[in-house]
Parts: C-alpha cells; structure tokens; sequence
C-alpha cells in the first residue's frame, strides 16, 4: 500500500470501520429487542398467573386425586386464549396437575427454579424447560381463605431465537444497513478529505521529511533534550545531551547513561518534576515529563539545564521564598511590639512603654550593626536579619559566634548559593526546636575567597537513623508535602564545589552540620 495516497487509505480504513460499526450496531438492536422482548414476556405471564391462582376450582382442586380432571381443561383453555407457551399447576408435592402434553400430567416438576414458590413468593426465572428456553413466572396458589399455600402456577413463554428475531425484523435490519452505508459511505469520504487538509495535502513521506527538519532544530537548541521509551532505552538525544552526558555512541539505556543518579530508576514521577542532578562534577536542573499514548506509559522527556541556569533559578525560587518568610515574620513580630506598646499607652504607663521601645531600638539596632560589621554581603544580611525575626516569633534563641566573619565568596558561589544553604540549615534547625523546652540555635560563618565554613548547632529532637539520610532527595521528618528537598539542594551545591558536608546528632540532644569548601591560609 506504499502507492496508494493518504486520502484513498484513509478512506478503505474509515468504510471498513463504518462496516464494523453498523454490525455491532445490528447485534446490539437484536440484543436490546431480545430483552426488551424478556421484560415483556415475564409482565404478561407474571399477570396470567396471578389470574389462574385466583380461581376457585384451581385453588379446591390442587393436591387432590380427581384434580387432573377439573384443572387441566381450564389451565388449557386459558393458555390458548392468552397464546402463552404452557401453563404449569403443580401441588406441594410437585405433582402436576396441567401440562400442554397431556403425558407429564401427574408426573414430578423438576425445573430447580420452583423452591422459592413453595415459600409463598411470586418472581420471574429464566430457564430450560422441556419445551425449550423460556420466562417462566411462579405464582403461590392459596386456599379460598388465603392462609395455607396448596401449589404453584407456572406460566411459560418460550423465547424466541436471534435468527427468528432477524427473521421477522429483516426488512427493518435492511433498511437500516442501506442507511448506515449510505451514510458510512459519504462519512469516510469527507473524513479522508478533512484528515487531507488537516495535514496540508502532505502525502506521509513529505511528513517524515518535516520531522527530520524539527529534530535538526531540536539538536540547535541550547538545552540538553533526551527521549526514552518504556524500556527506558534511549531513542533521541541531542547534541547538547551529549556533551553534559559523555555519550557519543548510537544505543544505550536510561540507566547505563546516568548510572549512579536518580535517573538511574526504573521509575521516574508520573506528572512533570524539576530536580537537581549532580553529574560529572556539574550540577544540572532537570526537568523530566512523562510520555504516555493510549494511557499506556510510552517512555519519558528529560530536559537538562546547565549549572548556571539552575542557580540562577535556585536562587529566584528559594531566595524570593526564604525573603518572604522573613518579612512574614518580622511584620508579625513587628505587630506583636505594637500591641505591647498600645496597651501600655491605654493603661497610662507611658514611662514602660517609652522603655520598650528604646530597648526594642536598641536590640535591632545591636543586632543590624553586628551583622554590618561581621557581613558583607546585604543578601545574607537580610536574611539573617529574618532569621532573627523568624526565631523570636518560634521563640527559638538565634545566635551568630563571634568569630563569624563572611568577607567574600568562595570562588565558584553566588549570593544565591549562601542564602539557600544558610537558610536551609537555619529553617531546619528551628523546626527541629519546635517541641522542645528549650529552643537553641546557633550559627558560625566564616568565609572569604578560598575558604568557607558554615556550622549551625541546635538543641532539637536530633536525627533517629542515619543522620546522612536527611539529604536524600524527598526524605522528610515533617510527613508534608513540599518538603525534603531544601537539604537535597545544599548537598548538591557543595559536592558540586568539593565541599564537605558532616553530620553529628544526638536523639534529644541536638544536631551539629558542618560544612567546608576549600582550604584556610594556614593549611
């Protein structure tokens, strides 16, 4: 079928569908019928029944030897006027006492579908009978007073088959199929003509030469882009993957290729993620999105960004967070010292009032200085100015040592980096305090262009397990969603700096996290 064009394949395709879809549309009429048919059946003889029961000379004449000779006329002649298949009377002993052959009159029923009858309840069965299958409705037969069941009634309509329904309904059915052609047939011919223009009158060999285009431009683009299938073997790679990568070949896996990383999973999140990746003493954002066809999972996307961009948008992200939260903190702190001061207005205690303040001023004032003094970049400023802000509202006591000195950047960090390491540490250490009586943080920073040392000690519930596992992408004591990922992110910014992270907890007692990147003067 090479030759033939998309419009003459498109229309084959749609008429066979068109022929599929009007059969399954002629088996389900004939199914709905059969049982709309059902449902009839069982109303009309369910009411029959009920009639027959009601007769005096049926209900005195059950269980009785000369019944045969008084039942079995009026049984008779009330199904041949209601053209009903057979009417059935048995006693409690499952004698019958009418049949339409005159031969099973006075021998045992056994249908299998009659015991609920015997318990006085009136209901519907679908069965084999002898006369074939039929709706069968069951009926109680009472005593003229109406306190003692003597037998049962049966009535029966044979169902007819679904070539009898075909049979007698064909004209319908073929005019139906003349129809549905017709129409089929015009369908699919605008359906081919529509599918024609949908795709530019472009025959498929002109579509696989437009694709061929757009994986040229997607191997210009400045971003890393790699495609697997659901066996996580890699069907596309750009150039730029390449190269963050190491791979040049033809053929490998998801997990060969990023053996050793969180890529390396059999299984990567169903919905669109952003994490960091450490690959190659480089550290990359990556973006992964799930590919999925018939909501079946066909594979995955993976977009790798550069180092540059990921601290560019680490630093957007955490900073502008971390920013927040503090000015939060302080405007609640800040509303705390100006209700204090109001109700000491109102209580004419202008002398306390006057007091707190200056001690306020001073304390921010004291607090603003040191970190002048000791810092010199406003960003950490800021933020540790937040901190201090954050902390009084938990009423955790911060501290800076004394020997904290930040003169300058170690080579290869940004402002951004700092404020999402410092304020990291700082936001886990006083979560950490939370429920503890007391409530201690306390933080070293010494750092200028070779060297940097972090440090924050906190007297906090300590780490149960491996103190290591608290930087494990996703790992969280907090049960939140959101969280785990902060710790994640400064161990990738310091391994990606051959830094050293260290970790010493103690259950109760508190958790001490040292970090240091390079080396000192005197080393």
């Amino acid at each position: 079928m090479k030759n033939i064009s998309l419009r003459l394949k498109m229309f084959i395709f749609s008429f066979i569908i068109v022929i599929f879809s009007i059969a399954t549309s002629g088996a389900i009429m004939i199914h709905n019928l059969a049982v709309a048919l059902e449902k009839e059946f069982g109303a009309r003889a369910i009411a029959i029944a009920r009639t027959v029961s009601q007769l005096t000379d049926v209900q005195n004449n059950v269980g009785k030897p000369t019944g045969f000779d008084v039942i079995q006329p009026i049984a008779e002649r009330i199904r041949l006027t209601t053209d009903v298949d057979y009417i059935v009377i048995i006693d409690m002993n499952r004698i019958r006492y009418s049949h339409p052959s005159e031969k099973r009159l006075g021998t045992v029923f056994e249908g299998g579908d009659e015991i609920e009858a015997f318990s006085q309840h009136e209901y519907i069965s679908k069965a084999h009978g002898v006369l074939g299958y039929s709706i069968r409705a069951f009926v109680p037969i009472m005593d003229e007073d109406g306190t003692k069941q003597v037998g049962v009634i049966t009535v029966g309509l044979l169902v007819p088959k679904w070539y009898d329904l075909v049979d007698e309904y064909q004209l319908d059915i073929l005019m139906s199929l003349f129809w549905g052609l017709a129409i089929g047939l015009g369908g699919s011919v605008w359906v081919a003509n529509h599918l024609k223009r949908q795709t530019l009158n472009l025959e498929p060999y002109e579509i696989a030469r437009l694709v061929e285009e757009r994986s040229g431009i997607i191997q210009a683009m400045d971003i890393g882009i790699l495609a697997t299938d659901e066996h996580a073997n890699v069907t596309f790679i750009n150039g730029l993957a390449r190269q963050y990568t190491h791979f040049f070949g033809q053929q490998i896996s998801r997990k060969a290729l990023f053996q050793g990383t969180w890529l390396a999973e059999d299984m990567l999140q169903q919905h669109e993620a952003y994490r960091p990746l450490l690959m190659f003493d480089q550290m990359y954002l990556v973006r992964t999105f799930p590919i999925r066809i018939m909501e079946r999972n066909a594979g995955y996307l993976i977009m790798l960004t550069d180092r540059k961009e990921a601290n560019m948008l680490a630093e957007e992200l955490t900073g502008i967070k971390i920013l927040v939260d503090s000015l939060r903190a302080q405007q609640h702190e800040y509303m705390n010292r100006l209700h204090s001061i109001a109700g000491l207005i109102q209580l004419e205690r202008d002398e306390d009032a006057l007091s707190l303040i200056i001690d306020e001023i001073t304390d921010e004032e004291e607090i603003i200085q040191s970190l002048h003094d000791k810092i010199q970049d406003y960003s950490i400023q800021g933020l540790l100015l937040g901190k201090f802000s954050r902390a009084k509202e938990l009423g955790v006591e911060l501290s800076i040592d004394d020997s904290s000195m930040l003169l300058d950047f170690i080579s290869g960090f940004s402002s951004g980096d700092m404020v999402t390491i410092i304020g990291n540490l700082l936001d886990n250490a006083m979560e950490a305090c939370f429920d503890r009586t007391h409530k201690d943080v306390h933080l070293t920073l010494i750092g200028d262009k070779q060297h940097l040392f972090i440090e924050v000690q906190d007297s906090g519930k300590g780490i149960a397990g491996s103190a290591q596992q608290i930087f494990d992408y996703g790992f969280s004591t907090k049960g939140k969603s959101g969280h785990g990922i902060g710790l994640a992110l400064v161990k990738q910014i310091v391994e990606s700096n051959n830094g050293i992270i260290q970790v010493e907890s103690t259950v109760n007692v508190g958790t001490i996290i040292t970090i240091e990147i390079g080396v000192t003067e005197e080393q």
